[in-house]
C-alpha cells in the first residue's frame, strides 16, 4: 500500500543516504598561499639549521677513531690541493705574467701538468674512497646497521660498482653542463646557476643515505624535488664556500667540505615527511586533509634536464642502445604509460639496490609511518584531479 505523502523519517535513516559522501566532501581542501609559503620557509629553515650543526660533526669525530682518521686524511690532502691552486694563482702567475722568456711564459702549463693535476686527481680518487668509509661508518653508528641495503658481491657486484661510478661521473659532467648553460643567461643566469648548484650539492651529500636505504635513482631524484625548499637551504652554505673559487679551485673547496657535510646529511631530517599532506596530524582534524596551495609547486623538476642528458649519453655509449622503454626516473607519482618518458637506460646503469616508496616509509619511525602516509596515494590523486580543474 502506497502513501501519498512523503515519509517523515529523518533523512539520515532513509535508504541510500547512509555513509554517502557529498561532492563537497570529495573535493580536496587546500592551504592558503600564505600558509603554504610559511611552510616552505619553515622547511628551508630546517635545512639551513641542519647544515650548520657542526657540533654533530665534532661529536662524531671525537666518538669514533675510524671516522676521525679518514676525515683527517681527506682534510690534509684536500688542503694541499687548495694551497697548491692558490699558490699558483696568487704568487706564481703574477710573477711570470708578461715575461718574454719561453720558460717563464709556459711555467703555468708545467705547473698544472707536473704538479697541480696529479695532486687534484689523486685527491679526488682517495677522497671518494675515504668518504665512502666515513658514510658507512656514520650510518652504522647512527642506525646500528639496520636498514642497510644488501650490496652485491662477486663479479656482478664489481660490474655494478663500476657502472655506478661511471654514471656518477656522467651525472657530474651533465650537472656542470646545465649550470654553465644557466650561467650564460643574461641578468638572472648567475643566480639560477647558484640555486641549481645548491640542489646538486645537496644531492651528493645525501646520496650515501639514500643508497644505504635502498632507494633507486628515480626515488632519490623525486625525494629531493618534492622537498626542494629543505635541500635548497641545506646546500646553500657549501655552495657559497665553493663559489669563493673558480674552476678547479671550486672543485677542490667542495672536496674539502664534502666529508663534513656527509656527516651532517646522515643526521639531517628532511621536511616535509609527506609533501602532499604537509600539515602535521596534530594541527588538523583527522578527517580533513589539507593540501598545499596550487600556486606553490609540490615538486620542482630540478634534475629533469640532467636526467634527460644522462639518458641520451648512456644510450649512445651503451651497446645495442636501440631499446627505448619507459624510464621510472620520469614517472610522476607512479603515472606510468600516460606519455613517453626518457629511456630507462640510466635507471638500469645507476640504480639503488631495490628501494621504493614502501621501503622509504618503513625507514621512518613508527609514529611517523602511522601518520599521514597511509593517505599518500589518495591525496596525490585528489591533488592531481583538483589541479586539472584549476587549469
Amino acid at each position: 500500500m502506497s502513501y501519498p505523502y512523503p515519509s517523515n523519517a529523518p533523512q539520515s535513516f532513509q535508504a541510500g543516504s547512509v555513509n554517502k559522501p557529498t561532492s563537497r566532501d570529495l573535493y580536496p581542501s587546500f592551504l592558503s598561499l600564505g600558509e603554504s609559503l610559511q611552510l616552505q620557509a619553515q622547511w628551508a629553515w630546517c635545512g639551513l639549521y641542519d647544515a650548520f650543526r657542526w657540533n654533530v660533526v665534532f661529536r662524531t669525530l671525537t666518538s669514533d677513531k675510524e671516522i676521525r682518521a679518514n676525515v683527517y686524511k681527506s682534510f690534509l690532502l684536500n688542503t694541499l690541493s687548495v694551497v697548491s691552486i692558490y699558490t699558483f694563482e696568487l704568487l706564481l702567475e703574477p710573477l711570470v705574467r708578461n715575461q718574454e722568456r719561453w720558460l717563464h711564459r709556459h711555467i703555468g702549463w708545467f705547473y698544472h701538468v707536473l704538479w697541480l693535476l696529479p695532486v687534484v686527481g689523486v685527491s679526488f680518487y682517495l677522497n671518494s674512497t675515504w668518504c665512502n668509509i666515513i658514510a658507512k661508518r656514520t650510518y652504522t653508528l647512527q642506525h646500528g646497521g639496520r636498514g642497510v641495503a644488501p650490496q652485491a658481491t662477486g663479479y656482478t657486484g664489481m660490474l655494478k660498482a663500476l657502472a655506478t661510478s661511471a654514471y656518477r661521473v656522467v651525472m657530474v659532467f651533465t650537472s656542470l653542463l646545465v649550470s654553465f648553460g644557466l650561467g650564460i643567461i643574461p641578468y638572472v643566469g648567475p643566480v639560477l646557476a647558484f640555486i641549481f648548484f645548491c640542489w646538486v650539492d645537496s644531492y651528493y651529500f645525501f646520496e650515501f643515505v639514500w643508497v644505504a636505504r635502498g632507494m633507486s635513482l628515480s626515488r632519490r631524484v623525486r625525494h629531493l624535488e618534492e622537498r626542494w625548499a629543505y635541500y635548497l637551504a641545506f646546500g646553500l652554505p657549501a655552495t657559497a664556500i665553493c663559489m669563493l673559487g673558480s674552476g678547479i679551485a671550486s672543485a677542490a673547496l667542495f672536496a674539502l667540505v664534502y666529508p663534513a657535510y656527509i656527516i651532517l646529511a646522515m643526521h639531517g631530517n628532511p621536511r616535509p615527511l609527506d609533501p602532499f599532506n604537509p600539515v602535521p596530524p596534530s594541527a588538523q582534524s583527522q578527517d580533513t586533509i589539507k593540501h598545499p596551495s596550487p600556486f606553490i609547486p609540490i615538486r620542482i623538476p630540478v634534475f629533469a634536464l640532467v636526467i634527460w642528458l644522462n639518458d641520451n649519453i648512456v644510450r649512445i655509449l651503451s651497446v645495442g642502445g636501440g631499446n627505448t622503454s619507459t624510464s621510472s626516473s620520469a614517472k610522476k607519482g607512479g603515472a606510468s604509460g600516460r606519455r613517453r618518458a626518457p629511456s630507462d637506460a640510466a635507471e638500469s646503469v645507476e640504480e639503488g639496490v631495490g628501494g621504493g616508496e614502501l621501503h622509504e616509509m618503513n625507514t621512518l619511525p613508527p609514529a611517523q609511518s602511522r601518520g599521514p602516509t597511509k593517505f599518500t596515494r589518495v591525496t596525490r590523486e585528489r591533488v592531481t584531479l583538483s589541479r586539472r580543474k584549476l587549469d
